[in-house]
C-alpha cells in the first residue's frame, strides 16, 4: 500500500482549458504504457505529445505527458504527469483507464505523504505545501513558501542538533564517570540547556503571530444597531454579504467572510448591534456577537460621525466594555479596539477615530491599512518574515520539549543524576522528531494530511 501505483486529478474538476493527472508508485511506468500510446520513459522531464486511450482502448484525448523517474521526483517514486483537456469527460475517461491498468485512486494528500516517507520533504515542509495551496492572501503565501523552502525546518534541525549534543555530553559522563577532564564540566551542561530552552521559548513566542497569518486575523464589527456596521462590512468586502436596512436589529447573527488588506489575511465578522433587548431571536444574535467579540484580535467599534459617545461607548474604546450583560461584552487580553466614525459624509466634524463613508468611499483605504498594521504589528515593519510556528501541533510539540528540558535542568546541578537527565533530554529530542516527522508516527501523519486535496 505504501508504494503501489496511485492516480488522481491534480487540478480542480470542471470546465477548464487543461487538466493535470498525476500517477506515481512502483509500476507507474507499466500502468502509463497501457494508456499512453507509444509511451517512452526517455527522454525524462520533457513534454511529449501523445494520444491517451480510454478503458476500451479508444482515443480519449490528445495531450502531453512528462516522466519523472524516482528517486528524483516529487514523491521520490517513478511518476508520470499527464496534461489533457479540461472538463468532466476527458479527465474522467483517462483516470478510469489508468485505474483499469492497475492504479488506484489516491487518498487525500497521499502524493505529499509519500514525499515525506521517501525523504523528499519533512512534515513541516509538507504542511507548508498545504498552506500554500490554501493561501488566500499574499502574506499567507509568503509564509507558506518560506516553510516549504525549509526555513522553519532548518531552525528546528539546529535546535535538535543542540539537544543531541547535550545528550552526547551526558552519555560521556555516564560511560566515563571517572574522567576528571571529560567534556562535561559542571557548568557546561546547564548553560547549554539554558541556551536551548531560551531558543524554544523564542519559537513558541512566534506562534500567535504565525497562526494569525495562517488563519487570518479575526476582525469583529461592534456598536449600537444602525451605526452602519453592515454597510461598512459589505464595502470592505466589495460585495453584499450582510442585509442592510434602516430597521434596528436587522442583523441577528454573526456573518463571517475572509478577505485581505494590503496583502494580509483578515476574517471580517459583522455582528448584531449591542443593546438591551427581550426579543428571543435578537437576544440569541447578541449572545453570538459576545462570543465573537471575546475571540477577536481587533474590534472595529462603529459610532456615527459627529455624535457624542456615551459612557458605555467610551468604556469600549478604553478596552473595558463591561461585565457581560446583554448589551455588553468582554474582550480577551491583548485585543485592540479601533474607533470607526461611520456616515462621515453626513457630518462636518466626524470626531475622534477613523472617519469613513460607504457612500463616497472616503476613509475605507485608510481603515484597511490601519487594520492590517494593528493586526499584524509584529511583521508589519519586517522586509522578510522570520520563521514562525503556524500550527497548534508545532506549539504543542515544542511545549513538550520545553517541559522535558525543565525536568532535566535541576538534575544537572551537581553530579550523579546524569542518567535521569539524559532520559528527559531524549524526550525533548523525541518531541522534535515527531514535529518534523523524523519518526514514523501514523496518527500524526493521518492528522496532517487529512485536509489535503487528493491530487497533492
Amino acid at each position: 500500500m505504501l508504494s503501489d501505483p496511485i492516480v488522481a486529478l491534480a487540478t480542480p474538476p470542471g470546465r477548464a482549458a487543461l487538466a493535470v493527472i498525476r500517477l506515481s508508485g512502483d509500476g507507474a511506468f507499466e500502468v502509463a504504457a497501457k494508456v499512453i500510446a507509444s509511451f517512452r520513459v526517455e527522454p525524462s522531464r520533457r513534454a511529449t505529445l501523445a494520444v491517451f486511450l480510454d478503458p476500451t482502448g479508444q482515443p480519449a484525448d490528445r495531450g502531453l505527458y512528462m516522466v519523472f523517474p524516482g528517486p528524483v521526483s516529487y514523491t521520490g517514486e517513478d511518476m508520470v504527469e499527464l496534461s489533457c483537456h479540461g472538463g468532466l469527460v476527458a479527465p474522467a475517461r483517462i483516470i478510469a483507464a489508468l485505474g483499469a491498468a492497475g492504479a488506484r485512486q489516491a487518498f487525500p494528500g497521499e502524493f505529499t505523504r509519500r514525499a515525506v516517507l521517501n525523504g523528499k520533504l519533512d512534515l513541516v515542509q509538507a504542511e507548508g505545501v498545504g498552506d500554500l495551496v490554501d493561501a488566500t492572501a499574499p502574506e499567507q503565501a509568503r509564509l507558506a513558501l518560506q516553510q516549504l523552502d525549509g526555513a522553519l525546518s532548518r531552525r528546528l534541525a539546529r535546535l535538535r542538533d543542540g539537544l543531541l549534543e547535550l545528550e552526547a555530553l551526558l552519555s560521556y559522563d555516564i560511560d566515563f564517570p571517572e574522567e576528571d577532564e571529560g567534556p562535561l564540566v559542571p557548568t557546561r551542561a546547564p548553560d547549554h540547556l539554558d541556551r536551548l530552552a531560551a531558543e524554544i521559548d523564542g519559537l513558541i513566542a512566534t506562534a500567535p503571530a504565525g497562526e494569525r497569518i495562517r488563519e487570518g486575523a479575526l476582525v469583529v464589527f461592534a456598536g449600537r444597531p444602525n451605526t452602519g456596521k453592515s454597510s461598512l462590512f459589505n464595502s470592505l468586502l466589495g460585495l453584499d454579504r450582510a442585509i442592510v436596512t434602516d430597521i434596528p436589529g436587522t442583523t441577528r447573527d454573526a456573518i463571517e467572510s475572509a478577505t485581505e488588506f494590503h496583502g494580509w489575511p483578515v476574517r471580517l465578522v459583522d455582528t448584531a448591534g449591542l443593546r438591551h433587548v427581550v426579543e428571543p431571536v435578537e437576544l440569541l444574535g447578541i449572545e453570538v456577537s459576545r462570543r465573537y467579540l471575546f475571540a477577536a484580535d481587533l474590534v472595529l467599534f462603529c459610532v456615527e460621525a459627529g455624535r457624542e459617545l456615551d459612557d458605555q461607548e467610551q468604556a469600549w474604546l478604553r478596552g473595558y466594555p463591561g461585565d457581560g450583560d446583554s448589551t455588553e461584552a468582554r474582550l480577551r487580553p491583548g485585543a485592540r479596539v479601533l474607533a470607526v466614525r461611520t456616515k462621515a459624509d453626513l457630518a462636518a466634524d466626524a470626531g475622534d477615530g477613523i472617519a469613513v463613508s460607504v457612500t463616497t468611499g472616503a476613509g475605507l483605504e485608510v481603515l484597511r491599512r490601519e487594520v492590517a498594521r494593528i493586526a499584524f504589528a509584529e511583521q508589519w515593519q519586517l522586509a522578510d518574515l522570520e520563521p514562525v510556528l503556524t500550527r497548534e501541533r508545532h506549539r504543542e510539540a515544542l511545549r513538550r520539549s520545553q517541559e522535558a528540558l525543565g525536568q532535566a535542568r535541576p538534575l544537572l546541578v551537581g553530579r550523579g543524576e546524569a542518567v535521569l537527565a539524559a532520559h528527559h533530554i531524549h524526550e525533548a529530542v523525541r518531541a522534535l522528531d515527531e514535529l518534523i516527522g523524523a519518526v514514523d508516527v501514523e496518527d500524526v501523519l493521518d492528522r496532517v494530511f487529512a485536509s489535503f486535496c487528493v491530487g497533492k
